[in-house]
């Protein structure tokens, strides 16, 4: 698909935007984690490098030229600074990194497999003018086809949620909606105006500098994936908000780095939702019943590693075509 049609719209707000002392704010430094993110990387820095003020790539050791790419596409751009790690650090210790050479009043989180419309960054700052507890915004996340996400708003994925998804209990939910309770928001109606959400997408966020010192940094524990939700409930836990901003569109191209690797991400996954729920849950589901969570979680990853393990299989012995 081609990225234009996502990005046809562009608002004027960011020429509008002023806070309540009538001064244009500070515009965001923008963190992008790359692995291996190929031509995906230089869409994503294209469509947002004009939008905040200081740009950090931290590349985790990539072994394709995704960051020649980008070098030869911003020959001596000022804004721009790219950070090469010698090994593979993770997401959340990758995004640590960027932090400390970040500047501004706020810093955004955006995926290399995204790409952003003009006056993104505008919007969400706007959002977090209006609504000053909010501590960290994020957009409509939109895959290829155009259809929205899962992900991008949320409600936390409690033991008992997940399970419920898991097992497809949320048909129930229109006759015991507290009960079986999806945690995905995406099947529902998409709101006309930002709504408060309890998580967002760690593919695109943007947050407030002051709740970010309240959070202090991304909890490294977390190698890939579930770090954006232990961001999220971290922030809450410090009393901020988190909105959902449903006019901002991201272009999200999922997986772009993951795709070729899925056993090893399925695995950090699910290790990711082990130290989610220890970290966040513990008094909730004490001693057996967390141990029951634990072991339902790696029977899932099992089951999820021989399904991908048997694929790759039929690939190399010429059975199924990519």
């Amino acid at each position: 698909m081609d990225n234009r049609i996502i990005l046809v719209r562009s608002s004027r707000v960011g020429r509008n935007l002023i806070n309540m002392d009538g001064q244009k704010p500070k515009l965001a430094s923008l963190i992008v984690v790359n692995y291996n993110g190929g031509a995906f990387l230089h869409s994503c820095i294209a469509s947002a490098i004009h939008q905040v003020d200081k740009l950090i790539v931290v590349d985790n050791a990539s072994s394709d030229t995704s960051l020649n790419q980008l070098e030869s596409a911003f020959p001596g751009e000022k804004k721009l600074r790219i950070i090469r790690n010698s090994r593979n650090l993770g997401f959340s210790a990758a995004c640590n990194i960027g932090l400390g050479q970040s500047t501004g009043n706020h810093v955004m989180f955006l995926n290399p497999d995204c790409v952003i419309e003009p006056d993104s960054v505008a919007r969400l700052l706007q959002v977090l003018e209006k609504f000053p507890d909010a501590g960290m915004v994020g957009g409509l996340l939109l895959g290829p086809d155009g259809k929205e996400q899962g992900g991008g708003r949320r409600a936390v994925p409690t033991p008992w949620r997940s399970f419920v998804r898991a097992f497809g209990l949320s048909r129930f939910a229109k006759r015991w909606p507290h009960l079986f309770f999806d945690f995905h928001l995406h099947n529902e109606p998409l709101p006309a105006n930002p709504v408060e959400v309890e998580a967002i997408s760690g593919a695109c966020m943007l947050v407030r500098r002051s709740a970010m010192n309240d959070v202090e940094k991304w909890d490294e524990g977390y190698f890939l994936h579930c770090e954006d939700l232990d961001f999220s409930m971290s922030l809450r836990r410090k009393g901020w908000k988190i909105m959902f901003v449903p006019d901002v569109r991201i272009l999200h191209h999922k997986g772009g780095s993951s795709h070729y690797r899925p056993i090893f991400v399925e695995w950090h996954k699910h290790k990711g939702m082990i130290r989610f729920y220890r970290k966040f849950f513990r008094d909730q589901y004490p001693g057996v019943l967390m141990w029951l969570v634990v072991l339902g979680v790696w029977l899932r990853f099992l089951g999820i590693a021989a399904y991908h393990a048997g694929h790759l299989l039929e690939l190399k012995m010429g059975l199924v075509r990519e």
